[in-house]
């Protein structure tokens, strides 16, 4: 995973556009791009021209992430940005900008102001502890009550009312959504690509 099946260039090559977004599609791997961790108000995203992070916005309110965040690379979701990724359980903090191998466990569809910003639900594929979890629902009642609040509240000082959890689904829901922003990456993002 480390290494790209690409020659050396003088220029680094924007992993954004150059991984897959399946690192091991059997085994439910994605590539993922670190954006940020959890217990931060800071939202920090990928720059798609570059692939550098930006700080986008510090939070309104006092509410944190409760999960590490990140992008799928080579995927375009129906907001105009890569499809976003929730990677819990997570023991050690994460170095943002770092590709991580996360395994699939579900996705949360989401409304965001009028716009589908949907999240897969991820573990870290290479964590021996989170071998046993094979699917969202094992990470118990809470964690669904605070995600779905933590989604549904976090911009209520800026824009109240405006974000809505539509639901959480299984690993099959997220491969098909997985599979669709493939498609729409390749058909809106790919031709515009330069060398």
């Amino acid at each position: 995973m480390a290494n790209l099946d690409q020659a050396p260039k003088r220029l680094m090559p924007n992993l954004l556009h150059v991984l897959p977004a399946f690192a091991n599609e059997k085994e439910l791997r994605l590539n993922t791009i670190v954006e940020l961790n959890s217990n931060t108000i800071n939202k920090y995203e990928l720059i798609t021209e570059t692939g550098h992070l930006k700080l986008d916005r510090v939070g309104y309110s006092s509410l944190s992430y409760p999960f590490a965040y990140g992008c799928i690379p080579r995927t375009w979701d129906e907001d105009g940005d890569p499809l976003d990724i929730e990677i819990v359980q997570v023991t050690e903090p994460l170095i943002p900008g770092s590709i991580v191998e996360a395994r699939i466990i579900g996705i949360m569809t989401f409304d965001d102001g009028g716009e589908v910003d949907d999240k897969v639900i991820a573990v870290i594929a290479d964590d021996k502890r989170l071998d046993h979890i094979k699917s969202f629902e094992q990470l118990g009642e809470h964690w669904l009550k605070e995600t779905k609040y933590y989604w549904e509240h976090y911009k209520d000082l800026k824009k109240p009312g405006t974000c809505r959890v539509n639901g959480f689904f299984g690993v099959e829901k997220a491969i098909e959504i997985i599979k669709s922003c493939e498609t729409r990456y390749l058909s809106q993002i790919d031709p515009t690509l330069v060398d």
